[in-house]
């Protein structure tokens, strides 16, 4: 039931000694969306209650830093976050650089704008760059894995339907913290399966701030 939250809680895995204060929210994320999922059933509750210490143990140990203690400074740590990985993914993807650290760089970048709802609703802005991100790994992906050379930057017609498709669907849903099922259904009124947006698979240890060289993977220590 709680697989939906299994890539937040890796990325905040990933960031642990490097972006402590993005993976205490990727975790806070993690653990409010599971209560909603199921917090009812014994496997869950344990699961939970473990993901609940490890938040206590780390406002303990974080417990002077100001993004942890105030959401304002907390919500801005984590968009600066998102958005300069974000950038980077993008900056690649226009000059034509496709490789695994942008395609996961897109992805993270999607994960930690769904963690900026424990903030609040999102910004138009941030929904559309999720769902940009969230589009552009799937896309590239499936072109690497195809063995076809991805088009870089905006598509234009997809880019176009896919606002129309959300605003039918419902900009609401977009908002409220479970995204799989809108972001399906766009997918699909796309003609592009749904399992591209949860099977993209990359390996861990391959995220690439924005002023690392993509070439070298940031070696996380996760094994």
């Amino acid at each position: 039931q709680l697989k939906s939250i299994q890539h937040h809680l890796r990325t905040a895995q990933e960031l642990d000694k490097r972006e402590p204060v993005v993976a205490y929210y990727c975790r806070l994320y993690a653990m409010q969306t599971g209560m909603k999922i199921d917090s009812k059933t014994p496997e869950c509750r344990k699961f939970l209650s473990k993901l609940m210490d490890q938040l206590e143990a780390m406002k303990k140990q974080f417990g002077d830093n100001e993004a942890i203690t105030q959401e304002i400074v907390g919500s801005a740590h984590v968009e600066n976050y998102a958005l300069k990985m974000f950038l980077y993914a993008d900056n690649e993807d226009r000059a034509g650089q496709f490789h695994k650290n942008m395609i996961k760089s897109f992805y993270t970048a999607s994960l930690l704008i769904d963690v900026l709802t424990v903030f609040g609703e999102l910004s138009e802005e941030n929904a559309q760059h999720r769902k940009y991100a969230r589009w552009k790994a799937a896309y590239i992906h499936n072109c690497l894995k195809n063995g076809e050379t991805p088009q870089p930057g905006p598509i234009g017609l997809e880019g176009e339907s896919f606002d129309a498709e959300r605003e039918e669907a419902g900009s609401s849903s977009v908002h409220s913290g479970t995204t799989q099922p809108s972001s399906s259904s766009t997918f699909e009124a796309n003609n592009i399966p749904t399992s591209n947006y949860t099977g993209i698979h990359i390996p861990p240890g391959a995220h690439a701030p924005a002023n690392t060289p993509a070439e070298v993977p940031h070696n996380t220590g996760v094994s």
